[in-house]
This record gives structure tokens, sequence and C-alpha cells, in this order.
């Protein structure tokens, strides 16, 4: 029978179609763009500018990536690019990770670095319930890459979350940890979980030390006030509180939502506070504000179109990001400084280098990195465990 060319088609032979490349392909791009960095961090380095960033994924990822490397990449085309006039359109950096291992199962949602002694641990939390310890050094020489998963290489303190005891002696699932704080000083890591409390650990023995209760529902964030020896928390009911660490009691309940000029009931996504530890900066579904730990009252308060998902202070002013894909600089009174449109159209972690270097992460596995004074350094997109 003669080869027949399918008009419209260039006269393409179908018999070398490869169905189960291309079935993987889709399935690979549709990962991709769902996956999602829950938090971004600068890995502590000897040089004033940032050398590497770390990342905590959906996909239970830990990962790192040389800021030099993606700086310096030219784009890279993703699985499948859209051809518009005969013309491949590429998409971010498809990064090359350090290391990628993998941390948790199910998502990994926070990293925090702490240094203890000489030695600097990186904590990770996530959907499992475990907060686990990595020696950063045995990471960064491991050379573990994403088709070993991270198996080879065990954290060097493993945590977990009690389970509580429901009828006829059934435990719960482990509830997950979402957040991390830590404070050197005391020796301390908490965690944030979806039991509505708020856990301390000792880091030298690995046992827990205090238990915050009082939330009505699970908690989305945390924050250490070192020199006041407390923990501040943000809940899914609409409170942000404050706690003694040693004693373990609230000592203040803060409702950011009395503020807003919104009637909808909101939660509390991000806390942070300056380095002076007297500002609190208080994200939520419906807005921003600001609060003086010293005299307990509200500075300022806005109301937002969408979520604030994360934030911080960088000296007197606040940076915040969202689920629209914008970081947005206000003042310390309130006033919207400046807005810069981001990569991530949902952004859930932004973070800065004491140089100024901002890194934001988000959906589709993207992070957007800054300089100081705005401009877009790179766009990555960071690698899966089955990348």
């Amino acid at each position: 029978m003669p080869e027949m060319a399918i008009e419209g088609y260039g006269g393409c032979d179908a018999r070398d179609w490869d169905e189960e490349g291309y079935r993987k392909s889709i399935l690979q791009e549709r990962e991709l763009r769902c996956r999602t960095v829950f938090r971004t961090a600068f890995a502590p380095s000897q040089s004033p500018n940032p050398e590497t960033v770390v990342v905590a994924s959906s996909d239970g990822a830990v990962a790192s990536y040389s800021l030099a490397s993606c700086i310096s990449a030219t784009s890279q085309p993703l699985h499948v690019n859209k051809v518009v006039n005969q013309k491949t359109l590429p998409g971010p950096l498809l990064a090359e990770p350090l290391f990628i291992i993998k941390g948790h199962k199910g998502p990994a949602y926070d990293l925090k670095f702490y240094w203890h002694g000489e030695e600097c641990l990186l904590f990770s939390c996530g959907d499992d319930g475990h907060l686990r310890g990595w020696n950063w050094k045995e990471l960064l020489n491991s050379d573990i890459h994403g088709d070993m998963q991270g198996n080879s290489l065990k954290p060097i303190l493993e945590l977990a979350n009690p389970q509580h005891e429901g009828p006829w002696g059934a435990l719960s699932p482990i509830p997950e940890n979402n957040a991390i704080a830590i404070d050197e000083q005391e020796g301390s890591v908490f965690s944030a979980a979806g039991d509505a409390c708020a856990y301390a650990w000792d880091v030298e023995t690995g046992k827990q030390k205090v238990v915050f209760k009082g939330h009505a529902d699970y908690l989305h964030c945390i924050t250490a006030r070192k020199s006041s020896h407390q923990i501040i928390t943000g809940s899914e009911d609409g409170t942000t509180r404050i706690w003694d660490c040693r004693s373990g009691i609230c000592t203040q309940v803060i409702r950011p939502e009395k503020n807003f000029k919104s009637k909808v009931s909101s939660w509390v996504s991000s806390v942070a506070t300056d380095t002076s530890e007297s500002w609190l900066a208080c994200g939520t579904s419906t807005g921003l504000s600001v609060w003086s730990l010293l005299s307990s009252e509200c500075i300022f308060s806005i109301n937002s179109r969408s979520p604030v998902q994360d934030l911080l202070f960088d000296d007197n002013q606040i940076l915040a990001v969202g689920s629209e894909p914008v970081l947005t600089r206000f003042s310390i009174n309130g006033a919207a400084l400046s807005q810069i449109k981001c990569a991530p159209q949902s952004a859930f972690s932004v973070s800065l280098h004491p140089s100024g270097v901002i890194a934001i992460g988000g959906y589709g596995a993207l992070v957007d990195v800054l300089s100081q004074y705005g401009s877009h350094l790179c766009t990555f997109c960071c690698a899966g465990l089955d990348t």
C-alpha cells in the first residue's frame, strides 16, 4: 500500500511516533507547572554576596542552586514550548541543583539555618509532621542528584510531632509542620503545627521542651522574638498570639482582622519582626497590618485584593508577596513605595540577603531573584526529584 501524506501535516510519517514518550513529556510538564516552591532561603557564606539559594518544594524536595550559574546561564526551553510564527518561545531556565534530596513525604513547607557551634544545620519541615536537621556541609559535599532521591543521606536530627489519642485509644495522624523558627541562644527550634499547637524542641537532646496551646485552628506561621524569650504565631483562626517560651503561656492575643474594613473572616498567613523586635507585621487573607510590640497598638492596616502569603522587614520597610505576581514594598507608615512584577503567578516566599538581594518562590516551581535595586537578576525553574 503506498504511503499517504495527511493534508495539512506536511507528510509526517506516524510510524515513528513515540506515544509513550509523548505521554511522559505531557505528564512531566503538567507536574512541573503544578509544582510549588514554598520556601526560599539564602545559604550562609563568607562572601558578602549571595552564592546559594535553598528551596523547599511541594514534591518534598529540598534543593540548593548556585546563583552565579543561574545568572550566567542562558534561557533553556522547558519540556514543551509554544511555537509562534515558527519560532520556539523558551521558558525559564531549568536549573541544575547543587544537590537535591527527598526531605519529606509530601510537601516540604519551610527551611531555616541554625548555627550549632561551628556546625551549621539546615532544618526542614513538611506535611509528614517531621522536623529534620541536616548537616549543611554534608549536603554540599554529598553530590546527591534527583535520580538518587536523597535516600543515601540521613538527617542528624529527626523530630516528630506527637499523635493525639482519640476514642478507643486510636491515634490521630501526625499533624503537619507548616513553619519553623529558631533561637540559637536558647538552643531551641520551634514548629507551627496543624493541630493548632506550636512546639519547642531542644536541639542538643532532641527532646520536646514546651507545647504552646491556645489557638482554635491550625498554625500557618511562627517567628522567634529572641530578646524577650517569646515566640509569635499566626493561625487559621484569624489571631496572632505572643507566647512566653519558658512557661508556654500566651501573653497577648492580636486580632488583625478587627482593623480591616472587610467583614469576611480572615486567617493569619505570615508574621515577622524587625531587627529591633519592636515592630510586628502580620499578613492575612485580607491585608497587611503593622503593630508596635511596645505599646500593643496597630500602626496601620491595609486591605488587599488578594491574600498576603509571606512578608519580612527590610530595615524600616516591609516586603510582601501573595497570590498575585507582585512584590510590594511598604513604608512603616503603610505607604506603598514600589511594586515589582515577579515570575511566580502566586508567590509563597520572599527572602532577603544582607546585601539586599531578594529571592521570591512560588507556583510553577519558579524562583525569581532581584537585585537590591529591583532589577531581575535571573528567573529559574527548580528541578524535581524525577527531573
